[in-house]
């Protein structure tokens, strides 16, 4: 119970923060990507902030033997760069770049209705269902 009430207190937050943020806009997103026209610096330093936030944070919690809510540490299996993971993270950038939402943000803007956001959740959602209707290749260490 506690956990279920940790995430959504999480998930909100960072729902606001994305909204605060302006990174639910895909004009934002998109803007940055426009480094020929004009430039939107808005996500670099959105990027910026978490990254420090978590360089800075990630140092302590990693010195944790478990986290404060699960018996362990959930890291990837694999540190492998191969062409699937080189596939997939160029698909996810063709797809930000095209709609001007990651996941997080398409979820909130979602949650307000907005019909590019769920046109975008429902593609996305499809490509879930395809990824787990698909074989997975043994993972490589």
């Amino acid at each position: 119970m506690i956990r279920a009430a940790l995430a959504v207190l999480i998930g909100a937050m960072f729902g606001t923060g994305l909204i605060l943020s302006g990174m639910t806009l895909p004009s934002r997103v998109l803007g940055f990507l426009d480094v020929l026209g004009r430039w939107d610096p808005t996500l670099a330093l959105v990027m910026g902030g978490a990254i420090a936030v978590h360089a800075t944070s990630g140092r302590f919690i990693r010195r944790r033997a478990k986290p404060l809510l699960d018996t362990r540490f959930s890291l990837p299996a694999s540190t492998l760069i191969d062409a699937r993971l080189l596939v997939g993270s160029a698909v996810f950038g063709v797809g930000w770049g095209l709609a001007g939402f990651c996941p997080g943000p398409a979820l909130v803007s979602a949650a307000s209705g907005a019909s590019a956001a769920l046109v975008f959740c429902a593609a996305m959602l499809a490509g879930m269902l395809a990824h787990h209707a698909l074989p997975t290749p043994p993972v490589a260490r």
